[in-house]
């Protein structure tokens, strides 16, 4: 196990020490807002609307902007919140944490949306937040039973099953404190030069995004709108 993995278990369940309020409530509100816009940022669906106009009606092309856009604003956030360096990860971390959320949900929900699934049906959300795990994971999950199938497969099982909601959003907030956690330590700690830090935290935060998206361009399948 890598540095970064090592001290990511470490600081995980350190994290409500850290920020009280974190808990994993905000992966819910995260993906709410993603869906709904927050502040300059519009909801998922107006946003991947535009890109679709944008592209005249193409979807794959709408899908590869819907990526590339969100790419670029979660590697801003993951410079912006890794410049402090150690004094300020106390701070750092749980923004870094709930901003990363929000813009992955972003983009998988635009995703969703221009494959023609129904934001608002839960078993849709389910789904979102599965495919933010990535693809090894998700596989490991299944197969180990503590998920009944693919993020397609939670979109479209034949009813929701609300005792998943709890589940996942447990699974997925604990992935997302660790990863952000370990980064901070491995690029902190690493180099000790806070703007090193900030510039290898953008393009880990902005290379994770992009892993994502191009797993929920190939999960996804079309639906009939």
């Amino acid at each position: 196990m890598g540095l970064k993995q090592t001290v990511g278990r470490q600081l995980a369940p350190r994290i409500q020490e850290l920020a009280p309020g974190l808990t994993t409530s905000f992966v819910r509100e995260a993906l709410n807002r993603a869906i709904d816009g927050v502040g300059p940022l519009a909801p998922a669906a107006t946003a991947a609307d535009k890109q679709l106009d944008e592209q005249r009606g193409d979807v794959e092309r709408a899908i590869h902007e819907v990526i590339e856009n969100n790419v670029r604003m979660a590697g801003a956030q993951g410079f912006v919140t890794n410049i402090g360096g150690l004094v300020t990860m106390a701070v750092t971390i749980p923004a870094n944490v709930t901003g990363l959320a929000l813009i992955q949900c972003r983009m998988v929900a635009g995703i969703a949306h221009l494959r023609g699934h129904d934001l608002d049906d839960p078993r849709v959300r389910n789904a979102i937040l599965a495919l933010l795990l990535g693809e090894e994971q998700v596989g490991d999950l299944v197969k180990k039973r503590k998920l009944p199938s693919t993020p397609m497969g939670l979109a479209t099982a034949p009813a929701h099953d609300p005792t998943l909601d709890g589940t996942i959003s447990l699974v997925v907030a604990t992935d997302i404190v660790t990863r952000v956690a370990g980064k901070r330590l491995a690029t902190t700690v690493g180099r000790r030069v806070p703007v090193i830090g900030g510039v290898v935290g953008a393009g880990a935060d902005g290379f994770a995004t992009w892993k994502v998206g191009r797993y929920a361009d190939r999960e996804l399948l079309p639906r009939k709108r």
